[in-house]
């Protein structure tokens, strides 16, 4: 087990190494998705009460847009030599799936922040139960990254892998937009939240199963 915890480490140092040369997260997409809330923002302007109500729907949709181009970025770094090459040395499947998805759960969650300080400016909400926002944004965070993941893994032999992984994604990812959509919808009005964060949780759990377990059949797949 330690040397599989070794792996998962190795790997992800690896991409958030290969993050810092590159700025593909911090550099490119996190401005775009900046940038997409402050001109929604203004182009509601107008209607404060339409633009309060539709402010959670708008800024999580924002972030699944967005999100998914984080992992489709992140799974495009990774060639099928680099992958193959991993493969020869040895490495668990398993450890290096995980590490992957760490690593774009990671830029996901500095995404969510950042693009989510931007909606709160910009789209004129407050959500008075503030501390449970970190347990949504890190159960996103953390879906989206393995959903992303496992498809890329499942698309990377394709020749048009990369452009297969939003389809993939997308509607994987609809349990997670509701149940993200639904609790800070939930928070704003002050009531509870248990349900949502649930069904976040068993998504994230599902898929990383999953992932785990599929990933040496993927590994080892023509």
């Amino acid at each position: 087990m330690n040397g599989f915890w070794h792996q998962v480490r190795t790997v992800l140092v690896r991409d958030l190494r290969r993050e810092r040369r590159t700025a593909e997260v911090l550099g490119v997409t996190i401005p775009f998705g900046a940038t997409a809330i402050v001109l929604i923002g203004f182009v509601l302007s107008a209607n404060s009460d339409t633009l309060a109500k539709a402010g959670p729907a708008i800024l999580w949709g924002v972030i699944f847009l967005f999100g998914t181009l984080v992992a489709v970025r992140r799974t495009a770094a990774e060639t099928p030599a680099q992958r193959d090459m991993l493969a020869l040395t040895g490495a668990d499947p398993g450890a290096m799936w995980v590490g992957q998805a760490a690593a774009s759960a990671v830029f996901l969650i500095v995404f969510e922040v950042i693009v989510g300080l931007v909606g709160f400016l910009f789209l004129g909400f407050s959500v008075p139960m503030w501390w449970s926002v970190p347990i949504v944004v890190i159960l996103v965070g953390i879906g989206l990254a393995a959903l992303g993941t496992l498809a890329g893994w499942i698309a990377h032999d394709l020749e048009t892998g990369t452009a297969l992984v939003p389809l993939i994604v997308a509607p994987l990812a609809i349990p997670l937009l509701l149940g993200a959509s639904k609790t800070l919808d939930v928070l704003i009005t002050n009531r509870g939240i248990l349900r949502w964060i649930v069904l976040m949780l068993m998504v994230d759990l599902v898929v990383i199963i999953i992932g785990v377990l599929a990933a040496r059949p993927l590994q080892e797949n023509p």
